[in-house]
């Protein structure tokens, strides 16, 4: 490993302890409590000579959920680090992330302008307008170039945003300035001109150089107004990692009615949306039988940069996903969790494709394919369509236990190659009591209200009813947590763009009526939105405390 890989590493390692997905500026942000591990602690081993460990031995104790976000926050600092940004023109950059700082093209404002409109004026008043008929109604524009210098004792008509002529000592207001028609300007009695009113001046803002925003920000319609107004055209942006979904399943159906044993298939309409929503560039999702060599072959043959699979990952007669890793020689980064619901899922680092079965294969897809195949589109980076694909999250198959995963291993995971900072813990306290499992942490859907986090009931494994109304998942101790107890939430990723969305009468609102609530103070108003949306489905339904683990 390189230098500069060992100190990303490094990094990476000091910034993993407390991993998180809660959105910025969501809720306050605490200290999260800290769970009890349940299990010693099962950290990644150092590289030794064989990077590839045998994978056919008996199931050791599942990682710990910390630990296992911790892992996947780490295992494609490497490949993070040495992804070459990709240029986008403004109109293109909105929703990517800046690969590099945002610094400053030119002073802002590139000169001295006028704040408002009003008169240029030079020294003390009265001052004396100008005898040209054009000076008089029109005075200095914005666009225009450089004005003659104003000598001592007069003034001209300004825009706002026009140049500040030379001599130039402040700006008086059009409301508190009066033209006689005598050819002199006074200034109000209740107004005095003080020097350098509204004047801005060059370099107010920032001086070419100046660093406006660090790495890792997502651009946002004010961050494209910010780098146009610094004298950009365009933005160096993380390149957005390519994710393929393999939805594994024989008894699953794409459309129509359940039937025949048979049901209908939630995971593939679901997980590639989730997984643009963090970021990913997804690059197709397709459904498999449950035959070992057509899991085998897709996963050897994506050129995605991670491979997510859902279903498979037990180890059930036609669970192939296991099998699958120990053909391709990968490497188990994290194999169980323990986690309820979705304590099956698996993280693990695809090993490189030979050159020669990279020529295998393609000379087999020619063969297939004698007229050729169609021209992919070009990507952003030079070369991925042979790229191997260098990770694989192995998702369950039920639909919450599959959320579970996406927000324990592939967000972390996607969030390193995306550049996004880590979150900090948001804590909430529990409006109700939440059992736990004995030894394993739990991850409940829960929605806010008076910035409480009440558990919803539908929270079994195949349950989406919960999480489809929620606003994030709570992260249970093992052994549960009473009534008042402060949590971690994970927020989804929708949530934050929803708070934003929030008119400014809704948000009024809810201050006022936080600031009355004593609870106020544990999320802001702009969070507790969501709890209106759960109140209104009646009879409380949705609540169940006493609804035990998955």
């Amino acid at each position: 490993m390189l230098d500069a890989d060992v100190h990303v590493w490094r990094q990476f390692l000091g910034n993993s302890t407390s991993e998180g997905t809660g959105s910025k500026n969501t809720r306050s942000r605490a200290p999260a409590p800290q769970t009890p591990a349940p299990h010693p602690k099962r950290t990644p081993a150092a590289p030794t000579s064989h990077p590839h460990p045998l994978m056919d031995e008996p199931h050791h104790s599942p990682t710990s959920w910390p630990d296992a976000r911790a892992i996947a926050a780490r295992a494609a600092v490497k490949e993070a680090a040495h992804a070459a940004p990709v240029m986008r023109p403004l109109s293109e950059a909105l929703g990517q992330v800046l690969a590099a700082p945002l610094a400053a093209l030119t002073d802002l404002p590139p000169f001295d302008t006028s704040a408002m409109d009003g008169w240029a004026l030079a020294g003390p008043g009265p001052w004396r307008l100008p005898t040209d008929e054009k000076d008089q109604v029109h005075g200095i524009l914005a666009g225009h170039g450089e004005a003659a210098a104003l000598p001592d004792g007069h003034a001209v008509r300004i825009a706002t945003g026009a140049r500040v002529p030379p001599g130039a000592t402040a700006v008086l207001r059009s409301e508190y300035g009066t033209a006689a028609g005598d050819g002199w300007l006074h200034a109000s009695a209740a107004h005095p001109v003080v020097l350098g009113q509204d004047i801005r001046t060059r370099g107010q803002e920032c001086r070419s150089g100046d660093q406006l925003l660090p790495a890792g920000t997502l651009v946002t319609p004010a961050v494209l107004g910010l780098a146009a107004a610094a004298g950009y055209d365009e933005l160096p942006t993380v390149r957005r990692p390519r994710v393929e979904v393999l939805v594994l399943g024989d008894e699953l159906l794409t459309e129509g009615l359940p039937h025949d044993g048979r049901i209908r298939d939630a995971l593939g309409p679901m997980v590639g949306p989730w997984l643009r929503a963090l970021g990913a560039e997804v690059t197709g999702t397709r459904r498999l039988a449950d035959e070992a060599d057509a899991v085998c072959a897709a996963v050897a043959e994506s050129s995605a940069d991670v491979v997510v699979t859902t279903g498979g990952t037990a180890a059930g007669p036609v669970d192939h996903v296991h099998p699958t890793l120990r053909r391709l020689g990968a490497e188990l980064l994290v194999d169980g969790v323990a986690v309820r619901p979705g304590h099956p899922m698996l993280l693990a680092r695809l090993a490189r494709e030979s050159r020669e079965n990279r020529e295998s294969r393609e000379s087999r897809e020619s063969r297939e394919n004698p007229e050729g195949p169609d021209t992919p589109e070009k990507s952003e980076t030079p070369g991925p369509q042979t790229r191997p694909a260098r990770h694989l999250v192995g998702l369950p198959g039920n639909p919450l236990a599959a959320v579970s995963g996406l927000l324990t291993l592939a967000e972390p995971l996607l969030r390193t190659l995306t550049g996004r900072p880590a979150p900090a813990p948001g804590p909430a306290p529990l409006a109700e009591a939440v059992q736990g499992h004995p030894r394993d942490t739990r991850l409940v859907p829960v929605t806010f209200r008076q910035d409480a986090a009440v558990p919803l009931r539908f929270n079994g494994p195949a349950m989406l009813r919960g999480i489809a109304v929620a606003d994030g998942l709570a992260v249970i101790p093992p052994g549960g947590a009473k009534r008042g107890t402060e949590v971690e939430v994970l927020d989804l990723p929708w949530s934050a763009i929803t708070t934003e969305q929030l008119s400014y009468a809704d948000q009024t609102r809810r201050a006022d009526q936080a600031h009355r609530t004593p609870q106020a103070g544990h999320r802001t108003p702009q969070a507790s939105h969501h709890t209106d949306r759960a109140a209104g489905h009646g009879d409380g339904e949705d609540i169940s405390p006493e609804e035990g683990p998955a």
